[in-house]
Formats: C-alpha cells, structure tokens, sequence
C-alpha cells in the first residue's frame, strides 16, 4: 500500500471491537503496542490480525524505511512501542541492519527477528543483541506471542539516540572527487605517488575505465577545494576529467538519523577494512533518477558489498565503492542489483588497481 506521495505506508491493526473476539476468556486488555516489518503482504495481514485477536494493539509495515518513519513518528507522539516484529530478507534494508541501528536508537526495546531463510549464522547474529528473539517461519500465532512474552518488557517512549553528541555541531567539511586522465604514460608512477601524498587528498586509487585516477578531495572549505583541484591540474602529464562535489543526500530527517547511526556502527569499519584491501573493490558511478534519489541512495546504501556511497552532480548521480570480498563474478552480480533498482538509469564500473606497496 503507498501513500499519494508514492511513500509506503503501515498497516494499522485496529483495537478489538464486537466482531473480534481474543482467543481465550473473552476480552482481554491491550497487551502492548507491536510493529511489525515483513514485505509480504499476507504475512502482514496474518500477523496483524492474529495478535490484535490476542489482545495487542499492531501496526504493520512493509519496508524498512516505512518503518523507521512510524517508529520516530510514534516516539514524537510519545506513544511509543512496546515491541518490534521483523523479517530479515526486505527490498530496502534488511532486518540485521535494522536492528543493529534500532537497538543503538531504542536500546530497551524488544525486537524478534522472523525468517523463512533463517541459519545458525544469522540466528547468533540475532540473538547477539540484547533482548532479542528469533523465530522460524512458519509458525503459529500463539507460537509467535510465546516468543514475544519472553521478551524483556521495552517501549520506545523515551527520546531516541541519534548520532554522537561529539558529532552534533560539528561543521562538516567539504570534499569532492576528481576524475584524472593520465597524458604521459611514461610518469604514471610518479604522478601517482604524489597525488597519492598531496595534502587534502584524502584518497588517491588506480582505476581501469573511462579516467585513470579517481582521487576524493578534502578541507575545511569549498574555497580549499578549489585550492587542491588547481594542484592536481597544474601537474604536467595528466588532465583532470572532473571535479564533482559530494553533496549530502535529501533524505527525510528519521533516515537521515538512521544511515548516520548505521555509519558509525558498520560501515566505517567496512571501509577501513577495503583500504587495506586495494585491488578487489571497485568503483561505481550511478546515473539516478533524481526524484527518487531517497529511496535509491538507501537502497545502494545498505548493500553489504558498498563500502560508501556518496551524492554528486545535484543529486542525479551516486559514486560508491563496492568490493567482491575475492569472490570470482561476485562484482557484476552487485552491479546487476544496483541496475534494477527503480530510478537507477545506468551503472559504469571502475575497478581499483594496487600500484603502490602497503
């Protein structure tokens, strides 16, 4: 179900009445509020049904990003929820990924993961958070409240933690990609090193494409940008493709706070682990749609194989970094799912060389 926006909207199981009787001993009272996340609509519709008829008051959506929404929504209403019910395998995020951030944002709520896909990985990975479930599709709905009433009581009522306070406040800086062609081969090697210890070049990677080096620019200012882009071009022997700031994305506020959180908690590690890593990552340049750049970015964002992912030209491209983690045909599978993505209009490849020893 979409909203007239096109934004997905949750299901809202409505309280027991005269024609919705609970199972056991006529009416009960309302055991608590529950949020359910499963893109499978009959699912949704089961479950919603099956716990109001057990006296809990739910409301079920579709994606993850729906789902983030009704969560802040709920807690700025100071309604809250009293458990959190998701699948893992869903078309935007996953319901790993959702619960490592939900549980950083609203550590005293319950969560039970649900999956018909479910292995010992992923169920220790689960269960590894604190008071958290797991439980095996298919099940039955008296099954399900079995596993939710064991479950520490949580709620979602108090304000929930965003990024690091050190974070807040904190002027961010500007950066920007360079795209280099090499004219004179023969200083390949040496045009590389220096780029690669220039000051306010944050990275500097080889890359077999349409350029020769992608290099990501850094300062304090655009104006110190500007100041590192006339470095590289006035280098002899190569030419500078293109300089393309990094923008930040136009996300909703609540996934905003969400792909910040979700930053610090995975992907930074990520990101450290693909530098020491050169030669099996590869760059991507994605042409988008720029009405759909939310949807899209948290999409590519939340793939695990994308290391980052950044906004450029006014929000019709994303420029990101993948790695196949060694595994042969890995890459063009990841390209491929980046391709079918709604709004993605093409998807070039850049892969990174190593030139330079560790």
């Amino acid at each position: 179900m979409a909203s007239p926006n096109g934004r997905a909207t949750c299901w809202v199981g409505q309280s027991l009445g005269s024609n919705s009787q609970p199972r056991e001993r006529g009416r009960r009272s309302v055991k608590g509020r529950v949020l359910i996340i499963d893109d499978e609509p009959e699912i949704r519709r089961n479950l919603t049904i099956g716990l109001t008829q057990e006296g809990y008051t739910v409301v079920a959506c579709p994606d993850g990003i729906s789902a983030i929404h009704e969560l802040n929504k709920a807690s700025d209403k100071g309604v809250g929820y009293h458990y959190l019910v998701t699948d893992i395998f869903m078309p935007d995020i996953d319901g790993l990924k959702i619960l490592k951030v939900i549980k950083r944002q609203f550590p005293e709520l319950p969560v039970l993961v649900i999956t018909g896909f479910g292995d010992d990985r992923l169920k220790f990975t689960a269960l590894a958070e604190q008071n958290t479930g797991y439980l095996d599709k298919p099940f039955e709905i008296p099954e399900l409240v079995e596993a939710l009433e064991k479950l520490a009581p949580g709620t979602t009522t108090l304000k929930p933690v965003g990024v690091d306070a050190a974070d807040e406040g904190m002027r961010e800086s500007a950066s920007a990609y360079l795209t280099v062609t090499i004219t004179d081969p023969a200083k390949s090697m040496d045009l590389f090193s220096e780029l690669s210890h220039m000051d306010g070049i944050e990275s500097c990677q080889a890359v077999r494409g349409d350029v020769d080096i992608i290099l990501l620019a850094q300062a304090d200012t655009a104006e110190g940008i500007q100041e590192v882009f006339d470095r590289v071009k006035s280098l002899e022997g190569l030419e500078v493709a293109s300089m393309s700031p990094v923008e930040r994305p136009k996300l909703d506020r609540d996934v905003n706070d969400f792909v910040d959180i979700y930053s610090q908690a995975v992907k930074q590690s990520s990101q450290e682990t693909a530098k020491k890593q050169p030669g099996t990552a590869s760059y991507i340049i994605v042409d988008v749609d720029k009405d759909a750049i939310q949807q899209i970015f948290t999409t590519v964002f939340f793939i695990d194989e994308v290391v980052f992912c950044d906004v450029i030209d006014d929000g019709t491209k994303l420029v990101g970094m993948i790695t196949g983690q060694g595994a042969v045909g890995r890459t063009p599978r990841i390209i491929e799912k980046i391709s079918e993505i709604e709004g993605v209009l093409r998807v070039r490849e850049a892969k990174v060389i190593k030139m330079l020893d560790d």
